[in-house]
């Protein structure tokens, strides 16, 4: 009992530090391998006001997450880009990732498509700091 014990202790330990070790690398942008810049592959402006520069992970599409950074490159959103279609489907996102664990406010709303999400979608954006909206705004 005492060795289950210390093992999931271990384990929740080690998830817990690999979770901050990803949340901090991706304070920053670029956040590195494997991301890339949505802007470098696709017909889409590097700044993108309302969403900010995005990378993404291509493994991870459609839902993403994208990361969206400042003009400053501080990350502050995290963006879910799921086709209204898949999910009618009955398709589910389970697991996605997070850019960073602390979340201010979500939003959620209609995207007709565009280059790299051609289909309608729903853009979930979890905001990381109360100023952040504001500041993907400019």
């Amino acid at each position: 009992m005492i060795k289950q014990t210390l093992l999931a202790v271990s384990l929740v330990a080690t998830a817990t530090l690999a979770q901050a070790h990803d949340e901090a690398a991706l304070k920053a942008a670029p956040p590195g391998d494997p991301y890339v810049q949505v802007s470098d592959v696709l017909p889409l402006p590097a700044f993108i006001p309302g969403l900010g520069t995005l990378f993404v992970n291509p493994d991870t599409l459609p839902a993403g997450p994208f990361l969206a950074y400042d003009h400053d490159g501080k990350l502050s959103a995290s963006i879910y880009m799921t086709p209204l279609e898949e999910l009618e489907n009955r398709t589910a996102y389970d697991g996605l990732g997070i850019g960073s664990h602390a979340v201010s406010s979500v939003d959620v709303y209609y995207n007709a498509g565009h280059p790299g999400v051609e289909k309608p979608h729903a853009h979930v954006v979890l905001y990381h700091d109360a100023e952040a909206k504001g500041r993907l705004a400019e």
